[in-house]
C-alpha cells in the first residue's frame, strides 16, 4: 500500500508539472497592451522540444481561450511539446493587430528557444475558427522569420468571399474596409499561399454551418497547387467549435490523427 501511494503521488506530481503554466506580457514595454502568452511545458521535457503557438477562435470578437486554448495546450504539453497560448488583441476593425501579435509571439518563442528548451526549427501554429484564420495568416502573410514550421487548423475561416466566409469574423477584422477589395483579397488566404507556407493539417466536420467546409477545401487545394504537404480530415458530424474535448464524438480520433501527423512530418 505504501508503494502504491508513492507511485500515485509521483504520477500526480508529474501531471501537475505538465500543466504548470507561466504567464507573461507579449508587449511588456506597453503597460496597457493586453496581449499575453501562457506557456505550458512537458513534464519530461527533452533538452530541446518542439513547440506550438495556439490561437483560439472567437470570430475576432472574443476568445474561446479555454477549450481552444488552455485545454489544447495541456494536451500538446502531454505529448511532449512546449505549448504557448496566445491571447491576442481583438482587431475591432484594425486588421493589422492580430497578425502583429502573432508575429511578435513567434519571434518571442524563437528568441527564448534556449531558455524555454524549444527547438527553434520546429515551432508550429495551431488555430481554431477565426484563430485558424490568424494561424493561416501567420503561415502566408508573415515575414519569413516569423513563419511557423507547421500548421494545424481546426475548422478555420480561410476566405473572406461573402459566399463562404464567416460574416462576423470578416466584419470584426476589416471594419470600415469590409468592402475594399484590396484588403478582402489580402485576407482570402487561399490566394496568399507561397513556397514559404508550411505543411498543414486541416480538421473539420461536414455539418459545420458556422464556417462552411469550403474554406478548408479551398486552402487544401491551394496548398497542393503549390506542392506543399497537406492532410485534411472531415468528420461526418461535430458542427463547429469541437476542439479536442470529450463532448465531440471523434475527440480520440482527432488526437490520434494529430499525433500521427506530427510523427509523419518528423516533429515528434
Amino acid at each position: 500500500m505504501k508503494y502504491l501511494f508513492l507511485s500515485c503521488f509521483f504520477v500526480l506530481c508529474a501531471t501537475l508539472h505538465a500543466q504548470q503554466m507561466e504567464q507573461l506580457k507579449l508587449w511588456p514595454e506597453e503597460p496597457h497592451n493586453e496581449a499575453e502568452l501562457y506557456l505550458y511545458f512537458p513534464s519530461q521535457q527533452q533538452k530541446q522540444s518542439p513547440a506550438v503557438l495556439i490561437c483560439p477562435g472567437g470570430g475576432y470578437a472574443g476568445l474561446a481561450i479555454d477549450h481552444e486554448g488552455h485545454t489544447m495546450a495541456k494536451w500538446f504539453a502531454e505529448k511532449g511539446l512546449v505549448a504557448i497560448v496566445l491571447k491576442y488583441r481583438l482587431p475591432k476593425g484594425e486588421h493589422t493587430i492580430p497578425l502583429k501579435d502573432a508575429e511578435k509571439a513567434m519571434s518571442v518563442i524563437r528568441e527564448n528557444a534556449v531558455k524555454w528548451g524549444v527547438l527553434s526549427s520546429k515551432v508550429g501554429v495551431v488555430g481554431s475558427s477565426a484563430g485558424g484564420h490568424l494561424a493561416a495568416s501567420l503561415s502566408t502573410l508573415a515575414t519569413a522569420a516569423n513563419r511557423p514550421d507547421f500548421a494545424i487548423l481546426f475548422y478555420p475561416v480561410i476566405s473572406l468571399d461573402d459566399r463562404i466566409t464567416h460574416a462576423g469574423s470578416k466584419q470584426n477584422l476589416l471594419g470600415e474596409l469590409i468592402h475594399d477589395e484590396t484588403y478582402v483579397d489580402r485576407y482570402c488566404l487561399e490566394k496568399q499561399i507561397d513556397a514559404k507556407t508550411p505543411k498543414t493539417l486541416l480538421l473539420l466536420s461536414d455539418d459545420d454551418t458556422v464556417v462552411v467546409p469550403e474554406n478548408s477545401l479551398l486552402y487544401y487545394e491551394a496548398l497542393k497547387n503549390k506542392q506543399i504537404s497537406a492532410a485534411m480530415y472531415i468528420f461526418p458530424s461535430g458542427g463547429h467549435g469541437f476542439g479536442i474535448t470529450a463532448p465531440f464524438t471523434y475527440h480520440e480520433e482527432v488526437k490520434g490523427l494529430i499525433s500521427k501527423w506530427l510523427k509523419y512530418i518528423q516533429i515528434l
